[in-house]
């Protein structure tokens, strides 16, 4: 079989994967030199913990495996399984977590509820006052902006793989073929339409004006080295209201009797930080969901950010080293993990995981490869 996969961020280069390791054709097309969308900016995280129960969790958990494997095989991804804390303070949020390590699927998640001291033990670096973390030991990281450039180089090794950027697909001709900006033409026996958040032009062609799916803008920053281990991915309690498998009876107290502060609200935020390779910490984020998105970058989030990481590391951040913005494809349907719907005869659309994107990439792959039966 030869698969067209167009699209080279992490959700298009794992339906590559899975295609080349089932032993068929890729030629896999992006219109940038390499991909530049949200599969770089973004944490690096397997995120599991959050995940709502059923489908998505299963989905989490399995991308959590392949993942591990696949990092196995490729050093390059800097795969780590360094699991989350999420410090909480005071008896509302503190019932929040309670009640996550009470779920059915709690052990499923690897979820404890530890005391200070206990998630200081496994995480030196958080040196503020806390009442108790929530631990996510299925939680890992691997390194976003390079991700993609060693599978590739691993895919690369394949004489069944060829990667052609710089070429926008413009149309798509008769069944199973494509044309691009250059005029060539890429002809297999099905494709796979990964395109992130471009959702206009020939993909609004393709799938009509009501795709079920919407763009969301972010802000990130990222830091010089902290200096010390930061040993695992971290949270703080506003991700309760931001992550579904957190929905309870607590958080609903925690809702009504303890606000957002206002900047984290006004802008739908949570922190989540994740420490890189190099020593530094990638932290965020925002949340802009109506249109036209700005077209530049505000402080205020930024500032609520470093006070809450430093009253959570009990120190100073380091000096930020960049800031940025991104958007990614979500399905309006929020409790759905991707769409995937068949476009045309032998051309199918894979997009929309929203902030999933980078967990579940892997086992979105897998579930396209199944169905379409590689």
């Amino acid at each position: 079989m030869r698969v067209i996969v167009v699209g080279a961020g992490v959700v298009g280069t794992m339906h590559a994967w899975q295609a080349v390791e089932r032993g068929h054709e890729v030629v896999q097309i992006e219109r940038e030199a390499e991909a530049r969308g949200a599969s770089l900016r973004n944490f690096g995280q397997i995120w599991v913990s959050g995940r709502a129960g059923g489908a998505e969790l299963e989905t989490a958990l399995r991308a959590r495996e392949l993942w591990e494997e696949i990092g196995t095989r490729v050093p390059g991804l800097g795969f780590r399984p360094n699991g989350s804390l999420t410090p909480v303070r005071g008896d509302l949020e503190l019932a929040v977590a309670e009640a996550a390590v009470a779920r059915e699927d709690a052990a499923a998640r690897g979820h404890k509820l530890l005391t200070p001291d206990e998630a200081r033990a496994l995480n030196p670096a958080l040196r503020g006052e806390f009442t108790a973390a929530l631990y996510c030991e299925r939680d890992a990281a691997v390194e976003p902006r390079t991700a993609q450039l060693a599978l590739r180089e691993e895919l690369l090794k394949s004489p069944n793989y060829t990667f052609k950027p710089g070429r926008e697909v413009r149309e798509v001709i008769g069944t199973s073929a494509v044309r691009d900006d250059h005029g060539d033409v890429h002809s297999g026996d099905v494709v796979v339409l990964c395109t992130g958040a471009w959702l206009g032009g020939l993909v609004r062609e393709l799938a009509g004006p009501d795709l079920p799916v919407r763009r969301v803008r972010l802000q990130m920053m990222q830091t010089d080295p902290l200096g010390e281990p930061l040993t695992t991915s971290v949270a703080d309690s506003d991700s309760f209201r931001y992550y579904p498998a957190y929905a309870s009876a607590a958080l609903d107290a925690l809702n009504a009797g303890q606000a957002q502060a206002e900047t984290a609200a006004a802008h739908k935020m949570q922190l989540l930080m994740v420490q890189r390779a190099d020593g530094g910490l990638t932290i965020g984020d925002t949340h802009e969901y109506e249109h036209p998105f700005a077209f530049d970058t505000l402080e205020d989030p930024y500032d609520h950010l470093t006070e809450v990481v430093e009253s959570l590391l009990g120190r100073p951040l380091p000096k930020v080293r960049r800031r940025w913005a991104g958007v990614y494809a979500q399905c309006t349907d929020t409790t759905r993990v991707v769409h995937r719907q068949q476009v045309r005869d032998g051309v199918w659309l894979v997009t929309g995981p929203g902030g999933r994107g980078m967990t579940c990439s892997p086992a979105i792959a897998e579930t396209t490869a199944n169905e379409l039966g590689w």
